[in-house]
């Protein structure tokens, strides 16, 4: 449970119907298997203590008071084991039949939890045995003296992890239209689990796993629904065994239908709970609800879940395609909307030959086709400089002939080195006044043709460098209108690659496809030979890393030890974890010493979940320590 991650498990054992002995042995060899996999929530079907198909049986003092006795055989089993079980099954008090969900643990009944919402329509006859459950927990006993709490509003939390806090439905809870996991989670469940006997139909399957999908993502919870299955009368209805687990509308394990298959995943505790402090709509009446603690000690939870390198990326090309067509159409609605206010009828825009000026260019095309604009009103500016090599200068060239957009050429190296014998610096000291002095002189030249025409400076840059600082202040960190300073760069990457796929023109897509091979750089020294002297990945990092950073950091709220964790898992086979433990620590440096240049950044798209403008998500002082975050890594240094 380090870290936040909870193991569960939604089990289906091959039930008898009507025979309670026969299924405490196959719930039992469940329990046994989920606590081998390390799973420390396991959850098992509606009524799978006497199975659900058994009708009137129902009514029969047998079957009841056996199940009662399994019940308590199979608490005892838990005894020992670091797990919070539950199971289902028909459970009768003061002349009434309730349809209950048992929770268990330590060895022990903790709790009973009814159904509230009793189906009597189609296949459903509920009704005809079952009394709705009750809000308020009043206390029952069972066969062995034990008096244990029944009711909706109880949370089972461990005491090793006081943040998880537990939150039971069943069944039809789910599909009606006010769900009592709703009041859970209000009142700080953020697991929910269901016990379930949904029968299948065809399609029904869909309609299924989108209420689970939807549900955890409506109440920022995990979900954890456990589905009756082989074993079941099939009379005149057939069970699947759809076990599912999702987190926040994402589902992380389904089984295969009509297997009797587990299913078993990690839920991020920490991660929802830092989703609901942001979400200042998460706010409601939460009622008095009764909270069960018990033991469990507390064990790193290990990783089987898939941890994305690329978080901001879509890993499947027809999500991702659809990703950057609606990020381009973002970027350009909301350049064509400044031109518009602003009556600018001319953009500039400076091209390097690198990715982000790239699309900066391409994103402004976009809007001028938008509002029917001549491109030719697009001033596409190059400014070669001591760094640029003739591989970006002819690529910036042949971009901005190929767009249609107007040429013009600014060579800025004379104005530069006039600039440094105002200011006594050597061209030969290629410090950061070496490298700034040129960015800036861009800057400037952008600004004042911009003047010229009446029109609207392009930024360029985009949001990882941002992140970083890896701007110069007053120079490309400056526009007036800035249409990537949401978008990472391991996105500006796919945005530009996809353009070049859907352009329909070959001599463009050749050019793009070329730019994309090129190393980035700002190439404000002196190239080797020809080629690109300085890489920005070889100074700052790799942008994979500090984009995996940076998401986890802003969306997730997680600390560095969990971010390196996740890192190392994701990355593992890429970087060594003195690799990665280096480049998050250069991170977190420059992320805290460098929000002076966020706190005054031009307006500019928000495009995904993450962003940095001042105005937006991200409101941070600009004086901020980064001493907490740097003491963790520290630790996590010494131990390599």
């Amino acid at each position: 449970m380090k870290d936040g991650f909870i193991k569960v498990a939604a089990l289906t054992p091959k039930i008898r119907v009507a025979d309670p002995l026969y299924n405490k042995q196959a719930i039992v060899e469940k329990i046994g298997e989920a606590e081998r996999q390390r799973a420390v929530v396991a959850v098992f079907p509606e009524m799978c203590i006497t199975g659900y198909t058994c009708g009137d049986l129902f009514l029969m003092d047998t079957l009841l008071g056996q199940a009662e006795d399994v019940l308590l055989e199979i608490a005892e089993e838990t005894n020992g084991k670091n797990m919070l079980v539950f199971a289902g099954l028909p459970f009768s008090w003061k002349g009434r039949l309730y349809n209950v969900a048992a929770a268990m643990g330590n060895g022990q009944v903790l709790g009973l939890v009814p159904k509230m919402c009793i189906p009597n329509y189609n296949e459903y006859y509920e009704a005809r045995y079952f009394t709705a459950g009750m809000e308020e927990p009043i206390e029952v006993a069972l066969k062995n003296g034990q008096r244990v709490p029944m009711g909706s509003r109880l949370l089972f939390s461990p005491d090793c992890q006081r943040k998880l806090k537990v939150g039971v439905e069943i069944c039809e809870d789910l599909w009606t239209p006010s769900p009592p996991s709703i009041s859970h989670a209000l009142a700080g469940a953020n697991l929910i689990v269901n016990l379930s006997a949904s029968d299948e139909a065809t399609g029904k399957d869909r309609y299924r796993k989108s209420l689970v999908e939807g549900q955890s993502a409506r109440l920022l919870c995990g979900y954890v629904y456990a589905s009756a299955g082989d074993g079941e009368s099939t009379q005149d209805v057939v069970y699947s065994a759809h076990n599912m687990i999702a987190e926040n509308g994402i589902l992380l394990a389904e089984a295969e239908r009509f297997q009797n298959q587990s299913a078993y995943g990690e839920i991020d505790i920490q991660r929802l709970d830092g989703q609901r402090r942001r979400m200042s709509t998460f706010t409601g009446k939460p009622e008095a609800y009764q909270e069960i603690s018990f033991h469990l000690h507390s064990e790193r939870t290990e990783l089987t879940r898939f941890v994305d390198p690329l978080p901001f990326v879509p890993g499947k090309l027809e999500e991702r395609r659809k990703r950057c067509e609606e990020i381009l159409s973002i970027q350009s609605m909301g350049l064509k909307k400044r031109l518009e206010h602003t009556g600018c009828r001319h953009a500039v825009v400076g091209i390097s030959g690198g990715l982000d000026s790239t699309l900066a260019l391409l994103v402004t095309v976009r809007a001028f086709d938008l509002q029917g604009l001549n491109r030719k009103g697009i001033r596409a500016v190059t400014m070669p400089g001591f760094g640029t090599t003739s591989r970006t200068y002819g690529n910036a060239v042949s971009l901005i002939r190929c767009l249609g957009a107007e040429f013009l050429e600014v060579d800025i190296k004379e104005a530069v080195r006039v600039h440094f014998r105002d200011i006594a610096q050597s061209e030969e000291n290629h410090d950061v006044t070496y490298e700034n002095g040129q960015a800036r002189e861009r800057t400037q030249i952008l600004m004042d043709i911009a003047n010229q025409e009446n029109g609207l400076v392009v930024g360029t840059g985009d949001m990882s460098e941002l992140a970083l600082g890896w701007a110069t202040y007053n120079g490309d960190h400056m526009s007036m209108y800035g249409v990537n300073a949401s978008v990472p760069k391991t996105l500006v990457r796919h945005l530009v690659h996809y353009y070049a796929d859907t352009c329909q023109e070959e001599e463009l897509g050749k050019i793009l496809m070329d730019i994309l091979d090129t190393p980035v750089s700002p190439e404000l020294l002196p190239p080797e030979d020809g080629k690109i002297s300085q890489k920005t990945e070889d100074i700052v990092g790799p942008y994979e890393l500090h984009d995996f950073f940076l998401y986890h950091m802003l969306r997730s709220g997680y600390e560095p030890e969990k971010i390196f964790r996740l890192a190392s898992y994701a990355f593992g086979k890429e970087y060594d974890q003195e690799t990665i433990l280096k480049w998050l620590k250069v991170f977190v440096k420059r992320f805290f010493s460098q929000q002076f240049k966020r706190s005054c950044l031009p307006d500019g798209p928000k495009v995904g979940t993450v962003a940095v403008s001042p105005r937006g998500d991200l409101r941070m002082p600009s004086d901020a320590s980064a001493a907490a975050w740097m003491a963790q890594l520290e630790k996590i240094g010494a131990l390599l």
